[in-house]
């Protein structure tokens, strides 16, 4: 296991003011897109718990598509990281313009994929009220896919240059005008049509396009993008490079997409068992994404540094700095754990006002918080992994804790036994518990060798 040395605490606690000022824009954007989410389920829950589950069950059919991009896109990262702790500009750059270019063919792959793929709906045992309402907000959500990948693309690159803070700008700038359009289409404000749970839709449709336009500008007048956007052109584009970032991207995305997968087939269990599970579990859903966008931020942050540190071959800093990312997402997994149990009863009462509904979710808001440390663990030393671009083995772990271990014990102990919501949960639980141990001694074995290797020790 990965030894911390509690007399030398210092150690680690000293990078975290730089850890956070890395991560807290990452933070703030991945938080500002989850409290637009939060905002649009507040909004869409006043129309009614079938508007609710119309929406989670959209959503979690539009995140196995979408994941997969956002996957991909993440193997941008590490290389700019790299590039950047080498202080090649040269390489930045093709791998700049060969990320944009593939993010580009994505963001249409995965329109087209959700255009074809809205029937599914039928076939997943949901009411049929949902799935008439889910329908025409998945097709409008479709098309915002191309602006989301085309945003994730910039990101990533600005990411990989520890310049996080654009993104969050475009985050926040973009919710902004999420929420006012989802308000006035959703209800038929200030003259605008009742579109309702279409209007939201629409409002995250204008909103993402905002997003992406807002990234264009950053990159195209900050002189810190300048070296690497001269003579811009796809013209450049050469499969070598693409295979590169393919061979790295392909794990990455499947890596997101087990989890992701697990979490939607969370949610269509829970709307076969009825409507009110399906609120419960959004509910519970939608407040554990919050915190785990905290997680995403240091895990993005783990994923640059590291990066950083693999471009100058200092792996014994690399150890201790991701050790430091660890430890900083433990201290603050507890603090959220302690939150959500103490505050079950309160936080439902947000969403619905529906008695049966909010019973179902205090409970589960429970093991959504005990699960807070195994979440938050797992997804940093992912992103440490994901630094030294180390993917093709923990592609593997994901696979075996979400649906080898996991989606068993969801599916038996929601379908076959008196648990219900709560047994997808309890599954859950399981499987990011596994992944979160099988993940770190990765890390572990692995830094060691590096070390060892570059002292010539045998």
């Amino acid at each position: 296991m990965v030894k911390i040395d509690y007399v030398n605490l210092s150690n680690y606690t000293s990078e975290f003011n730089k850890n956070l000022k890395i991560a807290y824009p990452i933070m703030l954007g991945q938080l500002g897109h989850v409290l637009v989410g939060l905002a649009d389920n507040l909004m869409v829950g006043k129309l009614g718990a079938a508007s609710l589950a119309s929406v989670s069950l959209a959503n979690g059919l539009m995140f196995m598509f979408l994941s997969l991009g956002i996957g991909f896109s993440f193997s941008i990262t590490p290389l700019i990281a790299e590039a950047d702790g080498e202080k090649n500009v040269g390489k930045g750059k093709t791998i700049f313009q060969h990320g944009i270019f593939i993010t580009i063919i994505l963001g249409f792959l995965i329109c087209l994929l959700m255009l074809a793929s809205q029937q599914l709906m039928y076939y997943m045992k949901q009411p049929t009220e949902v799935v008439e309402l889910a329908k025409p907000y998945y097709q409008v959500i479709a098309y915002s896919m191309v602006p989301v990948m085309v945003f994730q693309g910039f990101k990533q690159f600005a990411d990989g240059l520890s310049l996080t803070k654009y993104a969050m700008q475009a985050a926040l700038i973009a919710n902004v005008i999420n929420v006012f359009f989802n308000y006035v289409l959703i209800y038929g404000k200030l003259g605008f049509p009742e579109l309702g749970v279409v209007g939201s839709a629409i409002g995250t449709l204008i909103s993402r396009f905002i997003m992406v336009g807002f990234m264009i500008y950053i990159i195209k007048t900050r002189k810190e993008f300048a070296p690497f956007v001269e003579q811009f052109s796809f013209k450049n584009i050469k499969k070598k490079i693409l295979k590169e970032i393919y061979k790295l991207g392909y794990p990455t995305a499947l890596q997101m997409w087990f989890e992701v997968t697990l979490f939607a087939a969370g949610i269509f269990i829970a709307g076969s068992i009825g409507t009110n599970s399906q609120a419960a579990n959004q509910i519970a859903l939608n407040l554990a994404s919050m915190t785990f966008m905290i997680a995403v931020g240091l895990g993005v942050t783990a994923t640059i540094r590291v990066g950083n540190q693999k471009g100058l071959q200092n792996f014994k800093e690399l150890r201790r700095i991701a050790i430091s990312i660890f430890l900083l997402m433990v201290i603050i997994d507890v603090i959220f754990a302690i939150a959500f149990i103490a505050f079950k009863s309160i936080l439902p009462t947000f969403y619905v006002d529906n008695i049966e509904v909010i019973g179902v979710a205090k409970t589960l808001i429970i093991i959504a918080g005990f699960f807070q440390l195994s979440d938050g663990i797992q997804v940093v030393v992912l992103g440490a992994l994901r630094g030294l671009q180390d993917v093709k083995i923990p592609m593997a772990i994901t696979f075996i804790a979400y649906w080898l271990i996991g989606f068993p014990i969801c599916y038996y102990l929601a379908l076959h036994t008196s648990l219900k919501s709560e047994g997808i949960w309890i599954g859950l639980l399981i499987s990011l518990t596994a992944s979160a141990v099988m993940l770190y001694l990765r890390f572990n074995i692995l830094t060691k060798k590096l070390i060892h290797k570059k002292h010539g020790i045998t």
